[in-house]
C-alpha cells in the first residue's frame, strides 16, 4: 500500500495470489509481532515430520515435505505465538475490564502473549495474577457445588491436541456430563451429521494422493487462498497436469482465479501464474442444494437418453448395483423434479448447468472438496447428502483420484472430534470408555454450542470451561451470548493471547495461559510431542521448538490433567502420570480406539499414519450396510423464502467471512487485499444492480436489520457498501463483526450449526454518512 493512499480505502487487486504480495506480508507479519531471529528460524521446522505442525489450518502435508511448507496466514499463525511481546500481570494492573472492552479485536491481539494466570477482581474491575493451585482449587469448587454436572458446559477450539482432547474427554465424563460444545458445532457439524446417513462415516474418503490422480475437482464454497492456501499448491499441481477445476461459490475468489507459487522460483521471478480454474459458478446464498439436485438430475436425463439410444449408460451401474440401496427412489424423484424450481433456486441458468454436469459427466476421476459455503446453511445436511449422492451415482466415492473432500478449518478440529469431543456419543464408545476406565460414563446427550449458550441463558448452565478459542466473538447472537456468559457463575478460558471472551465475565472468571503449538512442551525433563490428525485423516507428531514465552505457562495437556485431579482425586486415574508423559495418552487412546493399534510406534514414523476411512475401502458402516441414496426435496418454506414473500426483493441474504487478515476470530491486520480491502472491516459487498434498485451508492453507509420471527431487533451499523462480483440478492461481510445478526436459533436442519451463510437482512442508509477518519 502506498504512502500517498489513505488508511481505508477500496482498491482492486489485480495481481494473483499468492506471489511477492504473500513474502512481502509474511516479513510485515514477522516484523509486526516482533518475532526474533531464533524463533524465526523455526519456520524451518513448519509442518516438518521432525517439527511443529502449523496451528492454523487443516491441509495435510506431503509426505516427502520440501524445505518450505508453510504459507503466509501460516506464517501470522506461528508469529503470533513466536511473538517477542507479553501480556503480564502489570498490563493488568493498568486496565481495568471496562477500559479494554473499548478497544478492537485487532488491538487486544497485537498486546502479545500470556503469561500467567489471572482472576477477576470484581471490586477493581481488573484481573489479578492467582497462583495455579489456587486457580485449579476455584474451578474445583464451582464444579463440585453444582448439584447436577449438566449445570457445566466445555468448549473445545480446533487448537487443541489429540492428547488434551482425550484427557479432557475422559475427565468430563467422569465428571458426569456430555456437554461438549466445540468449534465443530460451528462449522463442519453438516459434514460430520450428513455423511453417515449416505456413506456410513463423517469424514471424507480422499488423501492426498488422490489430488495426484484426479481429472476434475469441483470445489463447492471454498477460499483456499485465505483459509488454507497450502491447499493453492496442490490444485496448481492439478491445474498444470491438465485437469479441469471448477469453483461453485457465490464470490469469484482471487486464489481460485490465478496462483503465483513462492515456491517456484521460475513464477516468481517471471511474475508469472498458473490458472487454476477453468469455470466459475456462482449460485445464490443457499443455492447450493438445488444446484447438486440439477446435476444428478441432468445425470439421469442424460443416462436416459443415452439408454434408449443403444448407447452405454453414463451411470456406474456396476457400482450402483453392489454398494449402494435406495437408487431406484432417488432416479424417480429427480425425473419428477421440476426444472424451473431447480433454476429459480440455485441462481444458475440452465444452460451454465447443463455445461457443469458435462464437465462432471466427462471426468473419470472427480474430487469434490467444500468448505464452510455449504455447511452453513438451513439445508446443509441435505446438501452434504445430496451431494454424496451425485458422487455415487457414476463411483467416485472409493477409489484412487476421486472422492469426498470435506476441508476443515482449524488445524486438529477433526482430531478433536475423533478424540471424542462430541455431544452426542456413540454406545459403543461409551461402553468402550467403561471397559476401560472402569466408570459408568453418562449416557444423555448432551448440550452442543447453540444449545449451551440457551442453557446459560435459562439459568441451566453455570459453569463455562473453554479450552482456547473465542467463544463470545465466535458464536452466533452476539448481544445474547454476551448475556449468556454473564449469567455463569464461573467462565475460565485457556488462551495463549488476549481476546474478547476474557472481558466477557461471569460473577467470577479465570484466564489460564497456555503453551502453544511452537513451543518445547517439556514434561519431567522431556521434550512432549502432541498428535494432529488433519482433514484427510493422516496422525503424525508434532514437536514445538521454541522456548515458552513465559516460565508460567502450562501444557494443555498440564492444565486439563491438575483440574481433573483437583476435581476428581486420582483414585481411578493418575492424571499427574498422564501429565508427565504424554505417550502414556496415547496408550490409553490405543486401548479404546481400534484404529489407534500401536499408536506410539505408527506416529513415530516421520509423516505419521492413516486412519482407516470405511468408506474409501468401500466399507459402508450404515444401517443397511451399503452406502444409501437418500431423497430431499427442494425446500422452498424456509426463513428466507418467508422474509422475501414479507419484503421483496429489497430482501437481501447476507453470508459471513473471513478477511485474508484473519483466522477465525483472530484479526492479524486491517486488509483484505484480494477483495481490494485496506484497513477496512465494516464492509459490505453488493452487486452493483442491487444497488441501483436499493436507490443506494457505491461507498455509501448503511445499517443491517435482521430479519427474524421473534421480538429481537438485529442490527449491526455503519457499514461501508462495496460493490462486488456477487449474485443479485446477496451480500458479503466479515465476522465477527456481523455475527449478532445470526439468530441464535437459526441452525442447520439436523446439525445445529449457525446459519452463518445465510441470514435475511434488510439494508437502511445510516444516519452518518460522514467518512470515518
Amino acid at each position: 500500500m502506498q504512502k500517498d493512499k489513505p488508511e481505508g480505502h477500496i482498491e482492486p487487486y489485480h495481481h494473483a495470489a499468492g506471489g511477492w504480495g504473500a513474502l512481502k506480508q509474511v516479513a510485515i507479519n514477522l516484523v509486526r509481532e516482533k518475532v526474533s531471529g531464533g524463533n524465526f528460524r523455526t519456520l524451518l521446522k513448519q509442518n516438518q515430520p521432525d517439527g511443529f505442525d502449523c496451528p492454523g489450518c487443516a491441509w495435510p502435508d506431503r509426505e516427502h515435505a520440501s524445505t518450505f511448507e508453510f504459507c503466509e496466514n501460516g506464517v501470522k499463525a506461528v508469529a503470533a505465538e513466536a511473538t517477542s511481546k507479553r501480556v503480564k500481570p502489570a498490563f493488568f494492573a493498568a486496565h481495568t475490564v471496562a477500559d479494554l472492552l473499548r478497544q478492537s479485536d485487532y488491538e487486544l491481539e497485537q498486546h502479545g502473549r500470556l503469561t500467567d494466570p489471572m482472576v477477576y477482581d470484581s471490586a477493581s474491575d481488573k484481573y489479578l495474577p492467582i497462583a495455579w493451585d489456587d486457580a485449579f482449587a476455584l474451578i474445583a469448587r464451582h464444579l463440585k457445588a453444582l448439584p447436577d454436572p449438566n449445570q457445566a458446559a466445555f468448549y473445545t477450539s480446533g487448537r487443541t491436541g489429540n492428547e488434551a482432547a482425550f484427557l479432557f474427554q475422559l475427565f468430563v465424563r467422569m465428571y458426569g456430563t456430555n456437554n461438549f460444545p466445540d468449534c465443530s458445532n460451528m462449522c463442519h457439524e453438516p459434514t460430520s451429521r450428513g455423511l453417515p446417513g449416505t456413506v456410513g462415516i463423517g469424514k471424507g474418503t480422499v488423501t492426498l494422493e488422490d489430488f495426484e490422480h484426479a481429472d476434475t475437482l469441483l470445489i463447492f464454497g471454498q477460499n483456499p487462498a485465505t483459509n488454507h492456501p497450502r491447499m493453492l499448491g496442490e490444485l496448481r499441481d492439478c491445474a498444470k497436469r491438465g485437469a479441469r477445476i471448477v469453483s461453485i461459490n457465490p464470490l469469484r475468489e482471487r486464489g481460485l482465479e490465478r496462483f503465483t507459487s513462492p515456491a517456484h522460483a521460475l513464477e516468481m521471478l517471471t511474475n508469472s501464474s498458473t490458472a487454476i480454474s477453468t469455470m466459475f459458478i456462482q449460485p445464490t446464498l443457499g443455492g447450493d442444494f438445488a444446484l447438486i439436485k440439477a446435476l444428478a438430475k441432468r445425470l439421469v436425463e442424460r443416462d436416459d437418453e443415452a439408454m434408449a439410444a443403444g448407447q452405454d449408460g453414463l451411470l456406474d451401474r456396476a457400482f450402483i448395483a453392489e454398494h449402494t440401496t435406495g437408487f431406484d427412489a432417488f432416479a424417480q424423484d429427480l425425473r419428477a423434479q421440476d426444472w424451473a424450481e431447480l433454476v429459480a433456486e440455485s441462481g444458475v441458468p440452465r444452460a451454465r448447468i447443463e455445461e457443469l454436469s458435462d464437465v462432471y459427466i466427462n471426468g473419470k476421476n472427480v474430487i469434490c472438496t467444500w468448505g464452510m459455503g455449504l455447511t452453513q446453511h438451513k439445508g446443509a445436511v441435505a446438501t452434504i447428502q445430496m451431494l454424496s449422492n451425485l458422487m455415487m451415482m457414476r463411483g467416485n466415492i472409493g477409489r484412487k483420484g476421486a472422492g469426498l473432500c470435506p476441508v476443515r478449518g482449524h488445524s486438529n478440529v477433526q482430531g478433536d472430534r475423533t478424540m471424542g469431543i462430541e455431544e452426542k456419543p456413540t454406545k459403543a464408545f461409551l461402553d468402550r470408555l467403561q471397559k476401560v476406565f472402569d466408570f459408568e460414563p453418562p449416557r444423555a446427550h448432551g448440550y452442543d454450542v447453540v444449545e449451551s449458550i440457551q442453557a446459560m441463558l435459562d439459568g441451566k448452565v453455570k459453569v463455562f470451561f473453554g479450552m482456547g478459542g473465542n467463544f463470545a466473538m465466535a458464536t452466533p447472537d452476539t448481544p445474547l451470548t454476551f448475556d449468556a456468559l454473564r449469567a455463569c457463575d464461573l467462565t475460565v478460558h485457556v488462551a495463549t493471547k488476549l481476546n474478547r471472551s476474557h472481558l466477557i465475565l461471569g460473577k467470577e472468571a479465570l484466564i489460564l495461559p497456555t503453551l502453544g503449538r511452537t513451543e518445547i512442551d517439556m514434561q519431567n525433563g522431556v521434550p512432549q510431542g502432541v498428535t494432529v490428525e488433519d482433514s484427510m485423516s493422516m496422525v503424525h507428531l508434532s514437536y514445538g521448538m521454541n522456548q515458552p514465552a513465559s516460565d508460567n505457562l502450562l501444557s494443555e495437556t498440564a492444565i486439563v490433567a491438575r483440574m481433573a485431579h483437583a476435581t476428581l482425586g486420582s483414585d481411578k486415574v493418575d492424571w499427574h502420570a498422564y501429565a508427565g508423559d504424554y505417550a502414556s495418552i496415547r496408550d490409553a487412546v490405543a486401548r479404546v480406539f481400534d484404529d489407534f493399534y500401536d499408536f506410539n510406534a505408527r506416529v513415530a514414523k516421520p509423516g505419521g499414519f492413516h486412519l482407516k476411512v470405511a468408506s474409501r475401502e468401500r466399507e459402508w458402516r450404515t444401517a443397511s450396510g451399503k452406502a444409501q441414496f437418500v431423497v430431499h426435496a427442494v425446500d422452498t418454506d424456509t426463513p428466507i423464502h418467508r422474509a422475501r414473500a414479507l419484503h421483496g426483493e429489497r430482501l437481501m441474504v447476507l453470508m459471513t467471512a473471513r478477511s485474508h487478515d484473519q483466522y477465525n476470530t483472530t484479526i492479524y491486520g486491517m486488509d483484505d487485499r484480494y477483495r481490494g480491502v485496506f484497513g477496512l472491516r465494516r464492509v459490505v459487498f453488493v452487486n452493483k444492480d442491487d444497488l441501483a434498485m436499493l436507490g443506494m451508492r457505491n461507498g455509501q453507509y448503511v445499517d443491517m436489520l435482521s430479519v427474524w420471527d421473534d421480538a429481537v431487533e438485529r442490527r449491526a451499523e455503519r457499514f461501508v457498501l462495496v460493490e462486488y462480483d456477487i449474485p443479485r440478492g446477496c451480500l458479503g461481510a466479515y465476522f465477527p463483526e456481523t455475527n449478532g445478526l445470526i439468530p441464535l436459533h437459526s441452525t442447520a436442519d439436523g446439525a445445529g450449526t449457525p446459519t452463518s451463510k445465510s441470514i435475511p437482512v434488510l439494508l437502511s442508509l445510516s444516519a452518518d454518512q460522514t467518512p470515518a477518519e
